[in-house]
């Protein structure tokens, strides 16, 4: 499984970002895609999942309302859309792949992507 991040940048604060991660190397049924976002200094951050096959989402409740992940199952993609972005969203973005992953336990993600830098301006 290769996962593929890409639409970090730089953006000013109240501003939207869309991240997307080409994902291929399995047909992805039984799979959670999720994104991830690490600080400098900090431990790695679950952001939002959402189940391959049903598509059902799920957020912490401190994103709710701000981020919006999706899938395209035809394309092989999994997108975050992140509104009224703050300064403290500023961090490294992870895409990764799990089967049956739980956002609670991060050994449960097996498959990683490079990572996409957001950098949110004050």
């Amino acid at each position: 499984v290769q996962l593929q991040a890409s639409g970090g940048g730089l953006v000013q604060a109240g501003g939207s970002l869309k991240l997307s991660c080409a994902a291929s190397g399995d047909t992805f049924s039984g799979y959670n895609m999720g994104w991830f976002r690490q600080s400098p200094g900090k431990e790695r951050e679950y952001v939002a999942s959402i189940w391959w096959s049903s598509g059902f989402a799920y957020y912490p409740d401190v994103e709710k309302g701000r981020f919006t992940i999706s899938r395209d199952n035809a394309k092989n993609t999994v997108s975050l859309e992140m509104n009224n972005l703050e300064p403290e969203d500023t961090a490294v973005y992870y895409c990764a792949a799990g089967k049956n992953a739980s956002p609670r336990r991060l050994n449960d993600w097996r498959y990683w992507g490079q990572g996409t830098l957001v950098t949110v301006s004050s």
